[in-house]
């Protein structure tokens, strides 16, 4: 045997036998996982770990909120997802935004061995963030859960936040108030990349949403979505506002999730 076969040989060998990935950090427990605290491109990541993970290491991609309404990751957690957090926070899901979670998946499936196709969640302003990424990234994306997102600046900060957020907003992106009215980098834009990868769409809303309300944001964009062909479904909750997010039994949300989770 060659000094080069040999080498292959054992490499494969190695990885046949390699165990689960061992994650960086200050380790912790969350709701009964191990949870990891550490940072990928200056910023605060968090990955927890399940009991036993599922074949080809799935995982769910929080964005925004970390913590908040988690019985969705709950249940994926025992379902054997990994659960990966990485802050980009007042980023507003600009392309400097986009360039971090680059890094941070380049990171989680190069080096930890996580699967090349997560399923992205966003939380309201975590809509800017996992619809951009996922644009830029379409064969990368399992499907996407969106919970009351934002999915157009001009209705979210403009209209629906403060002059303070707004001016943020308007810096992360480099455009002026003239600008955002034909800006097109919002989530409701640009849709066909998703549509032609197969990506399906989640969005769970409250029907009386005064900070992001629904007609701006999940109507637009669903609407488009559907016109090019896309999957999209609703679940609508009657009377609710922004809050709360999720449900009180996600079991409609994780099963989302894993039928589209290969």
């Amino acid at each position: 045997m060659s000094y080069l076969k040999f080498l292959l040989l054992a490499t494969l060998t190695s990885a046949a036998f390699a165990g689960p990935p061992t994650f960086p950090g200050e380790v912790s427990e969350w709701n009964g996982f191990q949870r990891h605290d550490f940072k990928v491109a200056d910023r605060a990541a968090i990955v927890v770990i399940p009991q036993k993970a599922a074949d080809g290491n799935p995982w769910i991609w929080r964005a925004r909120f970390w913590g908040h309404e988690p019985q969705t990751e709950i249940a994926l957690l025992k379902k054997g997802f990994h659960v990966a957090y990485c802050d980009v926070a007042d980023l507003f899901g600009a392309p400097p935004a986009v360039a971090i979670w680059n890094t941070f998946h380049a990171e989680m499936t190069g080096r930890y061995g996580l699967a090349e196709r997560p399923a992205l969640e966003g939380l309201s302003r975590g809509g800017l963030i996992i619809y951009n990424w996922a644009k830029s990234n379409p064969a990368k994306v399992a499907c996407i859960y969106a919970d009351a997102p934002v999915c157009d600046i001009r209705s979210w900060p403009r209209d629906h936040s403060s002059a303070a957020t707004w001016a943020k907003c308007k810096a992360v992106y480099g455009i002026t108030d003239a600008e955002v009215e034909t800006f097109t980098g919002n989530p409701i834009d640009g849709l066909e990349v998703l549509v032609e990868a197969g990506v399906p769409l989640l969005h769970v809303v409250g029907d009386a949403d005064p900070v992001v309300p629904i007609g701006d944001n999940t109507n637009v964009l669903a609407a488009r979505y559907r016109a090019l062909g896309g999957s999209i479904q609703i679940i609508s909750k009657p009377g609710v506002g922004h809050h709360p997010h999720s449900l009180v039994d996600p079991t409609p949300i994780v099963d989302f999730i894993l039928e589209h989770t290969p």
